[in-house]
């Protein structure tokens, strides 16, 4: 769409530092992204600096020095650990004589490489369209050809413009197509919301290991691996649980920091799926160095995505890499779990995270003792489908004893499916037959 030198797999990064903590990017964090996107890197060049330049980012003697070391050490594309706008990228190929990538772009390159379902495709595309539509202004001269040939000659339109309405046109069509998932999914979430459901969705940084623990939750073969964004098509399994039932669980796409907002936007469709969940399973990886602020990051994109107000469950992950952490269950003041420390790799602590679920998610059960009349069999199979009669046993005039143990639920729309078959001195719902 516009001249631009080709891209390769030879890197050398730029990574700046910057005195305010907003601005600052981890060089490590940076290393790991291009490992995951399968580039190899050859050199890194760092600088200090109060503001961005608004040529190069970097001042002119360290632009200077990266496009020196990209001839010495043979580069053929410059990753920077940051944000760059159209006109530094535009300044910055000129001088280096190969392709610039900025952080937000490194990232749309390995969602593309990642995304597997057509939902995933789609998602991507459109935020790459959208980074796109912003590097439209570059200037190069073919942007500026007018229409010719019979029948085109006079003002026509530029190709710039020609480019922008092709890329609104794609735009469209991929939003439409999008909306269609959408509405899929949410026929999808409401059927589990009609069948009461819970969904717990699983959120944490890149890396932290949240598939590694999804895959040893749900039984499931979830790609799991060592590297930034190896999840990015949302997975859904089901699993029993204690006094809870089924449960839906959801592995998510990693949050990483200063996630770009196009991706934010086009993952909107599948981020619902953490935004309408009945608990977050905020995994954390205790070897991170940037544990804390990896964790705020995660905040902020909860709160980007209006999620921040869905109940969370923190969970630990990789203690088998520390000798004095053990496998735990932390509760709050009111006993309720708080934090379950475990290894989603060995397996260490994973039942405990079963009970801290089951204790989260458990809804309020009732223990009822029911004298039921010989009549109602039918109702007595029905307490025997739902598993819920922990004992019988037969009174001197023939009338059933059940101890009954339900939730709270199941037992409000037991009364209200058999109110109307009750006797009148029983007030016409099954509570007359609680002893």
């Amino acid at each position: 769409m516009f001249d631009r030198f080709e891209s390769g797999e030879q890197a050398l990064l730029v990574h700046v530092d910057f005195p305010v903590e907003t601005d600052r990017e981890d060089l490590s964090e940076l290393k790991l992204l291009v490992s995951s996107a399968g580039v190899e890197t050859l050199g890194v060049i760092t600088a200090s600096r109060n503001t961005p330049s608004s040529k190069f980012f970097v001042g002119s003697g360290k632009a200077e020095e990266v496009a020196a070391q990209v001839a010495a050490i043979g580069a053929n594309i410059v990753i920077f650990n940051h944000a760059l706008s159209p006109t530094q990228e535009r300044n910055l190929e000129k001088l280096c004589q190969c392709r610039v990538l900025d952080r937000t772009g490194l990232i749309l390159d390995i969602f593309a490489q990642r995304a597997r379902t057509h939902e995933g495709k789609l998602q991507v595309e459109l935020a790459q369209l959208r980074h796109l539509s912003t590097r439209l202004v570059r200037g190069w001269t073919h942007l500026e050809r007018q229409k010719g040939g019979i029948g085109l000659r006079g003002p026509g339109e530029t190709q710039l413009e020609t480019d922008r309405r092709l890329i609104r046109g794609r735009i469209r069509n991929i939003l439409g197509r999008l909306a269609k998932v959408a509405k899929q999914r949410d026929q999808g979430r409401r059927a589990r919301l009609r069948a009461e459901i819970p969904t717990v969705s699983l959120v944490g940084y890149t890396n932290a290991g949240k598939s590694t623990l999804f895959n040893k939750l749900t039984d499931s073969h979830v790609y799991a691996a060592d590297q930034l964004f190896a999840t990015l098509d949302p997975t859904l399994r089901k699993l029993q649980l204690p006094d809870v039932g089924d449960v839906i669980f959801a592995d998510t796409v990693g949050f990483i920091r200063h996630l770009p907002h196009d991706l934010v936007a086009a993952f909107k469709a599948t981020l619902k799926e953490t935004r309408e969940a009945d608990l977050l399973l905020h995994v954390i990886d205790v070897t991170d160095d940037r544990q804390q602020e990896n964790t705020l990051e995660v905040s902020h994109v909860l709160t980007e995505i209006e999620a921040n107000e869905v109940p969370q469950l923190l969970v630990y992950n990789k203690i088998d890499q520390h000798d004095d952490i053990t496998p735990r269950i932390d509760y709050d003041d009111e006993g309720m779990p708080l934090r379950v420390w475990l290894s989603a790799q060995t397996g260490a602590g994973v039942e405990l995270l079963e009970q801290a679920l089951t204790e989260r998610l458990r809804p309020r059960m009732v223990n009822l003792a029911l004298r039921l009349p010989p009549a109602l069999g039918k109702l007595r199979g029905r307490l025997y489908t739902l598993d819920s009669v922990t004992d019988e046993a037969v009174a001197d005039d023939g009338a059933l004893i059940l101890q009954v143990r339900m939730s709270q639920v199941d037992w409000q729309r037991l009364c209200k499916q058999y109110e109307q078959e009750f006797e009148p001195q029983h007030g016409g719902t099954l509570q007359g037959y609680v002893e």
